[in-house]
């Protein structure tokens, strides 16, 4: 049954994929009237985001006893992000900002999938992740990609707040990544699930690399040519993703 989910929502997840190729998904600087009722910026982000982390801790508190030292070291790594992303985030962003509802509403049954898949993986998959696992290449690999990408999306992010902070509208970011590329903050998230991947090892970390890829490579280029369309400045060497290539 796991398996059927996991290749099921594999499928989803390229249907996802062709689809945000042709249509940009409607909230931020893409959103547009026609996709239903609106919320507050902020409330929609914890509201979509908060599953990914109460779901993992459930999982922890129902079925783990807290002594297997990495998948605590796993559920550390993944509440950082996810303090950030469900708690943090929402409160640094422009509280009078809105959302669909259905954007909403799409992210947080996604994050409750997400989460119920590592949670499953976890406890219910009888994969042992003894102590020696934290002195594995996998998880040294896997670990330094993900605070790689980690570092990046931060600091990305950073520079879009400053930047919406100054409450001018829209402008050409710079410095980090952005001296390279229209879209750092979602490389890095990218390049962090890989790492997630590589460092756990699990089939539900990986299709959430793959799924990760399928959602922000399309907005990355729906991003680039918004820019290229509204700034005639926009800097004519700079890629949407990639460095030198896409």
């Amino acid at each position: 049954m796991f398996q059927i989910l996991i290749n099921s929502w594999i499928g989803i997840g390229v249907v996802t994929f062709l689809t945000l190729l042709f249509i940009s998904a409607p909230y931020g600087r893409h959103i547009r009237s026609g996709w239903g009722p609106l919320l507050s910026k902020r409330i929609g982000w914890i509201f979509m985001e908060t599953p990914a982390l109460y779901i993992m801790w459930l999982f922890y508190f129902l079925y783990a006893d807290f002594t297997n030292i990495v998948l605590i070291v796993f559920l550390f790594l993944w509440s950082i992000h996810y303090t950030n992303r469900s708690i943090i985030w929402p409160f640094l962003i422009d509280k009078n900002g809105s959302m669909p509802l259905i954007v909403a509403l799409l992210a947080f049954i996604f994050n409750i999938f997400n989460a119920s898949f590592h949670g499953y993986w976890f406890f219910f998959m009888d994969n042992q992740y003894e102590v020696s696992w934290l002195l594995s290449s996998n998880f040294l690999l896997g670990l330094s990609i993900f605070i790689l990408g980690m570092a990046i999306n931060i600091h990305s992010d950073k520079i879009l707040l400053r930047i919406s902070k100054e409450k001018k509208g829209y402008k050409i970011p710079y410095g980090g990544f952005y001296k390279w590329i229209t879209s750092p903050n979602y490389l890095g998230e990218i390049i962090e699930w890989i790492g997630w991947a590589i460092m756990t090892w699990s089939l539900s970390g990986f299709v959430f690399a793959l799924w990760t890829t399928f959602n922000l490579l399309p907005r990355a280029l729906k991003h680039h040519s918004w820019y290229k369309d509204k700034f005639d400045n926009y800097p004519k060497d700079r890629k949407a993703i990639i460095p030198k290539i896409l």
